[in-house]
């Protein structure tokens, strides 16, 4: 489905292009119609946007919708997951609006990276998602935890 990393920039409208493989897979499946939201589980200075086709969306949002009314961490997390998103349609030149609330809080000023992850992809501040990279490179000891995933 979302595969690689490509860089795109913003418009003076804050519009982004999708990637052209993206673009297909999305108008094909669901019409062009994603939702973007944030990526709660950033840390401070990784913050991203998470874009997930509205079919996918549905189903994560039916799961969030599971979560105990009563539990403090579960409200918290939905409101922020998805009081913090977005329902929107790839325009006519495959283009998304990105509204002044996401890209505060991704911080994304102009160069943006959009980074495939199957079954939806993120949308980074260029700068930031240089830094983030090379931090996790340079420390890879962590993926012994994914125990004996063979790829």
């Amino acid at each position: 489905m979302f595969r690689g990393t490509h860089r795109h920039n913003l418009d003076s409208k804050g519009r982004m292009n999708v990637p052209a493989r993206f673009r297909d897979w999305l108008n094909a499946h669901c019409d062009g119609q994603i939702v973007v939201t944030i990526d709660v589980q950033s840390r401070p200075g990784e913050h991203c946007l998470v874009a997930y086709p509205l079919p996918t969306w549905e189903k994560v949002e039916a799961k969030v919708a599971e979560l105990p009314s009563n539990n403090p961490k579960a409200r918290q997390f939905q409101r922020m997951f998805v009081g913090q998103s977005e329902e929107m349609r790839l325009d006519s030149q495959a283009r998304i609006l990105l509204s002044p609330n996401l890209r505060r809080f991704a911080e994304i000023d102009k160069e943006l990276v959009v980074v495939g992850q199957i079954n939806k992809f993120e949308i980074w501040d260029a700068q930031c998602w240089d830094r983030y990279q090379e931090n996790s490179l340079s420390d890879n000891e962590g993926f012994a935890s994914l125990g004996d995933l063979v790829l």
